[in-house]
């Protein structure tokens, strides 16, 4: 069975870490779903404006790019969205974060989650 990752912040821009998160993912067979407020595609994906419009099941993870003021907000936002993982990237922590996150995910975790399927981000070009 395919595993699902949440990409919060997920971006259209290809320098940004939250799209090298979304290719790197997509590269190692999972199954993407991107959040972002104003985006409509990202890697070819639709994406989905918030939290709240995801589907009402149990995703693998949840991966954040999103800075820690507006990560909070976000994640309090979930809506009873429930993650077996969530992952808080390098300068998306917080403790209103990590709050936040343990009220939606049963694991947080705090590293990079592209290095954790056995990626670097620098595979992953801006072109």
């Amino acid at each position: 069975m395919t595993k699902t990752i949440v990409v919060l912040g997920a971006s259209p821009d290809r320098r940004k870490f939250s799209n090298k998160c979304v290719r790197a993912y997509l590269a190692a067979g999972w199954t993407v779903l991107p959040v972002h407020p104003a985006a409509t595609e990202v890697e070819g994906l639709t994406v989905v404006p918030k939290l709240a419009e995801l589907p009402g099941m149990k995703y693998d993870r949840l991966s954040v790019y999103l800075p820690p003021v507006v990560g909070a907000k976000v994640l309090a936002e979930s809506h009873g969205r429930r993650f077996s993982e969530t992952w808080l990237n390098p300068g998306a922590e917080s403790d209103e974060v990590i709050g936040a996150a343990e009220t939606c995910s049963d694991n947080v975790i705090e590293d990079c989650s592209i290095v954790d399927i056995g990626y670097l981000p620098s595979q992953f070009p801006e072109t």
